[in-house]
């Protein structure tokens, strides 16, 4: 493959990764890296935590330097987004006016964090971009109390972020548990009172009805009659896949781009996707499943490099599930499909203090089906093996009864 030219678009971890797997897997062709935004490609789970906290500094957040670039043989197109794809002529049009053509393309275009529906002039924020948290942490700077809209991990690490910093925060969210839609209330209800314990004040099962005012003087309305009183309000109500610039295409786009089991859209073979656009069809799945997690985009790029350079060799993808996610002195990790579990046995004690404990989960064939565990590494690990050849419930949880489970020592809480 060494006359051709593989055009990546989106230059998150998902782009980055899939443009060094191609080199891994022996890719010798010309090799671009599309995108967006003017900043060297960065990483972005430190984004609410160790960025938003001013403890790391944007070099830091590098996932892909021009001199690691140069030394790939990757040339980067930064601060230039790709607008159009022409599925016909192979080629990807960009907002400068140029164009790339390709023999293969990879969407990797990720997501945008979903917009705040409530308009105001000033001091409501999101958190996807370097530019996003700065702009938050200038508001921020000014002090006076956060709102933060959203008890997903965004909204949950950046409440405990903005609170490590000495701030009053308030953190709503109409489902009734902090990570809902990951873990179940025996891990959400734990983790809220986390919050609670470093002064967080919480409103879970109750929505937002109106946002009004200016930075330093807003008002959060909520649907159980409470106004509450906010300098600063955080939005974090998800993510949507940025798929707009394909519109007219002609390739099936569905809430992200739809893809075979190869990630490989289902109406183009030189067409792939990766990460948080990607919509793709896991074997062990009925229906097409997009996934937002940062491990899932460097798993997925791999997958796509592999089977762009091996064609007499594809691979399905069928990834194991992995997020993780830090609060305070919780180290979560979540393995597997946690919120799919038919019961779950409890190890340790989640309200210890410090805390060390795992909630394994069993599916309906009384096989493990997943695991949150916090600072329990071991555990963590154990889990991703026994996942693979899905082992007996019962046997993991004596496994796991039978590990050492010492706590690690407990930082003081956010005064």
């Amino acid at each position: 493959m060494s006359t051709q030219t593989v055009v990546v678009v989106g230059s998150s971890v998902g782009g980055v990764r899939t443009a060094q797997a191609l080199r891994r897997e022996g890719f010798a062709g010309r090799l671009v890296l599309v995108g967006e935004e003017s900043a060297a490609p960065y990483d972005k789970p430190p984004l609410s935590k160790q960025y938003l906290a001013g403890e790391w500094q944007p070099d830091r957040l590098a996932l892909l330097t021009e001199e690691a670039a140069t030394a790939l043989d990757v040339e980067l197109r930064l601060g230039v987004a790709a607008v159009r794809l022409d599925v016909a002529a192979q080629q990807v049009l960009l907002a400068d006016g140029g164009t790339l053509d390709y023999d293969h393309v990879v969407i990797a275009t990720g997501a945008t964090a979903r917009p705040s529906p409530w308009r105001v002039d000033s001091g409501v924020h999101v958190i996807r971009t370097l530019s996003d948290v700065d702009g938050l942490r200038a508001d921020l700077a000014a002090g006076g109390p956060v709102v933060v809209v959203g008890g997903g991990v965004i909204g949950a690490e950046a409440a405990a972020t903005i609170r490590g910093l000495g701030h009053e925060v308030t953190m709503v969210d109409p489902l009734a548990t902090p990570l809902a839609r990951l873990v179940g209330p025996e891990v959400g209800r734990p983790l809220e009172e986390l919050h609670r314990r470093n002064g967080v004040e919480t409103r879970f099962g109750v929505g937002v009805e109106g946002i009004e005012g200016k930075a330093g003087d807003l008002t959060v309305a909520l649907t159980d009659g409470t106004v509450l009183a906010a300098a600063t309000v955080l939005v974090g109500i998800g993510a949507l896949p940025n798929d707009a610039w394909l519109a007219d295409s002609g390739l099936l786009v569905d809430n992200g781009v739809v893809c075979d089991r190869y990630c490989r859209a289902v109406d183009s073979d030189r067409v792939w996707a990766v990460g948080d656009v990607a919509r793709w069809q896991d074997p062990r799945y009925p229906t097409e499943v997009r996934v937002e997690h940062w491990t899932n985009a460097v798993e997925q790029g791999a997958a796509v490099a592999h089977n762009i350079v091996h064609p007499a060799d594809l691979r399905a993808y069928a990834p194991l599930e992995y997020v993780w996610s830090d609060q305070y002195h919780w180290k979560m990790q979540i393995v597997g499909h946690a919120s799919r579990g038919a019961r779950h046995v409890t190890v340790g004690d989640l309200s210890a203090e410090p805390t060390r404990a795992a909630v394994l989960y069993a599916d309906d064939d009384g096989r493990l089906a997943g695991a949150v565990t916090v600072n329990w590494p071991k555990v963590t690990v154990a889990s991703r093996r026994a996942l693979g050849p899905g082992i007996d419930f019962e046997e993991f949880v004596a496994q796991v009864h039978a590990l050492p489970a010492k706590a690690p020592a407990q930082p003081r809480a956010a005064g």
